[in-house]
């Protein structure tokens, strides 16, 4: 079975080795917020020359129709993000990844002048 706790921990570990190992090897990974598609080789790369030292947790992991869908939180000493992800699965190994950033911030003034919503958690 495709585990998802350990790909994120290989992710913001940036253990090349392991990463590998999750995919098929034609998989196809996109990162939309950027445009850009890459092979298994050039997604491993990406993500092992990140600069920085990161760390990670799975928010929420469920299984849909042919894969995982996952939300993970990341950050470094600089920024922090959260990634939705939506992986086809296919013998346990990956075969298309979607991956979508976000940058986390503050509501925007216009929102806080309507003094509606609260915070999710503390930061």
């Amino acid at each position: 079975m495709f585990d998802a706790e350990k790909f994120v921990q290989d992710v913001v570990t940036q253990n090349a080795e392991a990463l590998v190992g999750h995919f098929a090897h034609d998989a196809i990974i996109c990162w939309h917020d950027s445009n850009e598609q890459f092979t298994v080789a050039e997604y491993v790369r990406a993500n092992c020359e990140y600069p920085g030292k990161w760390q990670g947790k799975s928010i929420r992991v469920e299984q849909i129709d042919g894969g995982v869908a996952m939300v993970t939180k990341i950050w470094s000493n600089k920024s922090t993000h959260f990634v939705a992800a939506f992986a086809r699965l296919k013998d346990d190994k990956i075969t298309h990844l979607d991956e979508y950033y976000s940058d986390v911030g503050d509501a925007p003034g216009w929102r806080k002048d309507m003094k509606i919503g609260r915070p999710i958690e503390d930061r």
